[in-house]
């Protein structure tokens, strides 16, 4: 005999399982997601549950957040559905998503069907609004403007050596490493030359010591930054330390360089910034620069050596000052917005 005739109770049709899962409108902090199903047994749905995990990667620590909850409930609106808010999701980060539906019972307890397959998406960078909101709590702590009247580069004899033999005497830029926000557009995509402005309070001069090598090229100012550069706001980050940098990017106009940061990063005004300025004074450019944070100046074309100079430094290596792919600190609340971590 039939098993639902037999037990009196009439078997419940199983509930449609989604499939063909589309992620969309994906940010750094949030994603629309939907799916396809069997209209059979729709009208019972009355929850979808859905699943979302990191990307397991193999140093990552396994215990690290194994107590936040990764199933969101959620009441069945119609699709496709925004997800936001409800995890702390990182920009610039792979996650594993899959979803079921679910009809809630009179008790409570929900009847759910099988799990969809599962799904691998990224999240999205930092976008200008985030960027704009680093800017502003980087504006907060800039400090007073100094003068300066040179940009410099520090590295190892070989590195000069090198740009002298292979490269026809120029600077090549560089792919940007992982230091800094982790949400940031320039970081593993924005080519240039790493430049310091910083100059000593005392002196107005560049500091003697460096963490990235005894040999420094030192150019005038104007030779990079001038009217006919624009100047970005690249990233505002602090690692574990009391001192903080601010990623600047000058392109000249109409560069590859400038084009792609057109696109991704809030624009300064060269004359008038809480960071770094370039502005005429009796027809002669006069430059300055915040005096509390440690300002990192991303250069986006090539730099002959012959623009400058080049020379041995007599200070100390401080290599506890590299940022080489240095970690942001999460914590910190001067620097970080309340969007992914």
């Amino acid at each position: 005999g039939n098993k639902s005739q037999d037990s009196g109770i009439a078997e419940m049709e199983e509930l449609p399982v989604p499939h063909n899962i589309k992620i969309s409108n994906i940010t750094c902090d949030s994603f629309k997601i939907s799916w396809d199903m069997d209209s059979k047994s729709k009208d019972r749905i009355t929850h979808y549950f859905i699943d979302l995990n990191k990307k397991e990667n193999k140093n990552s620590n396994k215990f690290k957040h194994k107590d936040v909850p990764t199933k969101l409930v959620a009441k069945a609106v119609p699709l496709p559905m925004t997800v936001r808010g409800h995890w702390f999701l990182s920009p610039r980060t792979e996650y594993t998503v899959a979803a079921q539906t679910a009809s809630k019972q009179v008790d409570g307890d929900y009847v759910v069907s099988e799990w969809s397959e599962i799904i691998e998406f990224c999240t999205a960078d930092y976008s200008k609004v985030h960027l704009t909101q680093l800017l502003e709590k980087a504006e907060v702590i800039a400090g007073r403007m100094l003068k300066l009247s040179v940009f410099y580069r520090n590295q190892h004899k070989e590195y000069f050596d090198y740009m002298r033999e292979h490269h026809g005497n120029a600077m090549q830029p560089s792919v940007k490493d992982n230091s800094g926000s982790h949400g940031s557009p320039i970081s593993g995509k924005l080519e240039g030359i790493f430049f310091s402005c910083n100059t000593e309070f005392n002196t107005g001069k560049p500091p003697q010591d460096s963490p990235y090598g005894r040999y420094r090229f030192e150019v005038a100012a104007e030779k990079l930054f001038n009217p006919n550069t624009n100047l970005y706001f690249g990233d505002f980050y602090c690692m574990y330390t009391a001192y903080h940098y601010v990623i600047l990017v000058i392109a000249p106009v109409g560069s590859p360089g400038d084009e792609f940061c057109k696109q991704r990063l809030p624009q300064l005004n060269i004359k008038d910034n809480k960071f770094l300025t370039c502005d005429e004074e009796d027809g002669v450019m006069v430059y300055h620069h915040a005096q509390d944070v440690i300002l990192e100046v991303i250069y986006t074309d090539p730099v002959d050596l012959s623009l400058g100079t080049v020379a041995e430094i007599t200070g100390h290596q401080l290599m506890s000052l590299s940022t080489a792919n240095a970690k942001k600190d999460p914590s910190c609340k001067t620097c970080n917005i309340s969007v992914g971590r």
